[in-house]
């Protein structure tokens, strides 16, 4: 263990430069420099248990290296360090099995994190909130592998390295015909070094530091030729990120910050000027900006009426919650306003969208169920009431980060994101868009077999707006929708009962156009008698029989597809016996269907029932010879219902 390169690393650490510090503590531990990235050596944990007077050195150093890999996110080999301090006894480093666990998780290996998790909540006994955020991680894994088993119909590509070159690159923005991104590519200091300080130590820093700024490009990032170039706003010493353009295109909102121990971060804004360059930013008042705290990651909605951040100011649910303020023409604002428990967690909540047309709000939180650190979320509303949001699922998000959503369309359809899904460290920006999917059938009429133009097709699901179609001359209708999670088909026509099919995401699965079997639809008169074949009774008996409730079924499934007519059940004898004992087993075996239809949900006032006895045969009970007519009396021995209203 070397106390020098342990010195250098804990100041780096302070500093926040996790990757510098990773390092430095892979060197204090006396790992090869030229070993393969951060492997762990072999028989490296025997040689900690061996040399007992430098145990303590060893797992502090292994702990803070575990460390500093996730924090700057290298998920993959902070794992493999996180193995060994699982394992130590000294309570400091109790927490190993959820960080553990939780690299995993964003490692994809989502059963591996559940074992990892619940080992975790049955060791761990400080009352801190972290067993509780393992449950909650638990469901996550749970969440996340169903997702992953099912995908939804998003499509991603990678931006080319002009726009995701070293560094960090993320927050896309889209205005005035140019593709704005924030990167942290490293810039050149020609030489002159910064000094860090921590603790009691300092360290002279000669590397060209990675600073954030804000680029953009006039061609299409999707091409590899687009040209980058740094955007030019005055902040002298300061950082900048997230940019957002006011659609009037006079002004642009960033954050922006200095890069100093408490880096507190501010929203500015800048305008753009006749030379087509920006003035000078200008921080936002104390509307938006509370001393002391961060207002960070604006969005100026596409109607130019509302400003929406994330802030961790008094007031709020959480850490980072989302908040709104009125912009005014001049481009300053109003006071800001939580946007509600509905939509803020007691963890992050980050980075918002809201499309005024959609009345869509898309944004990132680590506060509720997901797949893995920031997921994106969807909520519908006003900004008086949101709807509870929903995960986007796999795989618009991933294991790991998945941030800031920008479209190139009114509608949301395509656009871009930022996500570390493909990163050992670093945000990158995606090209997303969502898919279709094809669903096409056919209607005939149940009796004639024929093609059934005019009906009303409507398609419904939980994910996608409600769509409806006609069917045409031969019987077609056709729907494309955005949503792979089920949706119910309902057709519809006049003297036609309506009929519902549904689809499960299981049988949507791996399809990307779904041809529905042929459809019929029986037609039906009001007050005309329809037999229902195969409703059988127990001797002199009124007990309906299993397969009799199975035919009983099917008329179930009407009443549902058909929610406003109304029925008569109606049971016939046939001679045997008087018509008085006729009538009134004929009484009790069409309330006994009423009855059934009853328990399975169907309101008993949209029924009724009578017995007809033996008074309406529909087949000769005798044969003109006078025998007995077995066939005849099977006949008449029958269940009917006839729609009384509709």
């Amino acid at each position: 263990m070397t106390t020098d390169n342990k010195r250098v690393a804990d100041v780096y650490f302070i500093n926040k430069e996790y990757y510098a510090a990773s390092e430095y503590y892979k060197r204090a531990l006396q790992i090869s420099p030229d070993s393969a990235g951060f492997v762990v050596p072999y028989g490296f944990e025997k040689r900690i248990q061996e040399e007992s007077p430098r145990k303590d050195d060893y797992e502090y150093a292994v702990f803070q290296l575990a460390t500093s890999l996730r924090l700057y996110k290298n998920f993959k080999d902070a794992e493999k360090w996180y193995v060994i301090a699982n394992g130590f006894s000294n309570p400091k480093y109790a927490l190993s099995g959820y960080w553990y666990a939780e690299c995993l998780r964003a490692n994809f290996k989502f059963d591996e994190a559940i074992t990892a998790f619940n080992a975790f909540v049955n060791k761990y006994n400080v009352n801190d909130g972290y067993k509780e955020k393992a449950r909650t991680e638990i469901e996550s894994c749970r969440f996340a592998l169903n997702e992953i088993k099912y995908p939804r119909l998003f499509k991603l590509n990678r931006l080319p390295a002009e726009v995701n070159t070293a560094g960090s690159n993320y927050a896309p923005a889209v205005g005035n015909q140019t593709f704005y991104f924030t990167s942290s590519r490293p810039v050149r200091t020609n030489g002159k070094p910064e000094v860090l300080s921590g603790g009691n130590s300092r360290v002279v820093r000669k590397d060209n530091p990675y600073i954030n700024a804000i680029y953009a490009t006039s061609a299409k990032p999707e091409s590899p030729d687009a040209e980058v170039s740094r955007v030019g706003v005055n902040v002298k010493q300061m950082e900048v990120a997230a940019p957002t353009l006011h659609p009037n295109g006079g002004f642009m909102y960033f954050t922006a910050w200095i890069n100093k121990e408490d880096k507190k971060r501010s929203i500015y804004v800048s305008s753009r000027m006749a030379n087509n360059q920006w003035s000078d930013p200008v921080a936002l008042g104390g509307e938006i900006n509370v001393n002391g705290f961060n207002s960070m990651q604006p969005y100026i909605t596409k109607d130019g009426k509302y400003l929406i951040f994330a802030s961790d100011r008094p007031g709020g649910f959480g850490k980072y919650d989302l908040w709104y303020a009125i912009i005014r023409p001049d481009g300053t604002t109003g006071n800001a306003m939580n946007m509600g428990d509905k939509i803020n967690t007691k963890e992050d909540d980050e980075a918002p969208y809201y499309n005024p047309k959609t009345r869509k709000l898309l944004f990132s939180s680590t506060g509720r169920i997901g797949i893995g650190g920031f997921d994106f979320y969807e909520s519908e509303g006003d900004f008086t009431d949101w709807t509870t949001p929903k995960n986007m699922g796999y795989p618009f998000n991933s294991a790991k980060d998945d941030m800031y959503f920008t479209p190139t369309d009114d509608e949301d359809k395509e656009g871009y994101i930022s996500s570390d899904r493909e990163s050992l460290c670093c945000l990158e920006i995606f090209k997303i868009r969502r898919e279709t999917l094809t669903i096409s059938g056919k209607l005939i009429d149940c009796a004639t077999l024929k093609p059934l133009e005019g009906a009303t097709v409507t398609i419904t699901g939980a994910d996608f707006t409600e769509q409806t179609t006609t069917s045409d001359q031969n019987g077609m209708y056709r729907f494309g929708i955005s949503s792979n999670r089920g949706f119910q088909v309902n057709a519809v026509k006049d003297s036609y009962f309506a009929k519902n099919i549904s689809y499960s995401y299981e049988q949507l699965a791996s399809v990307d156009t779904l041809k529905s079997a042929e459809l019929c639809l029986t037609p039906f008169k009001v007050n005309k008698p329809i037999v229902l074949n195969n409703i059988f009774y127990e001797f002199d008996s009124a007990e309906l029989t299993d397969s009799s409730k199975v035919t009983l079924n099917y008329l179930y499934d009407l009443m549902v597809d058909n929610k406003n007519i109304e029925i008569e059940l109606g049971a016939h004898t046939d001679n045997i016996g008087t018509e008085a004992y006729n009538l009134d087993l004929s009484n009790r075996r069409a309330k006994s269907c009423v009855d059934y239809l009853v328990s399975r949900g169907i309101a008993p006032e949209r029924m009724t029932s009578k017995g007809y006895g033996f008074s309406m045969p529909v087949a000769p009970n005798k044969l003109p010879d006078g025998k007995d007519n077995p066939e005849g009396r099977a006949l008449n021995r029958r269940t009917e219902f006839k729609v009384t209203k509709k």
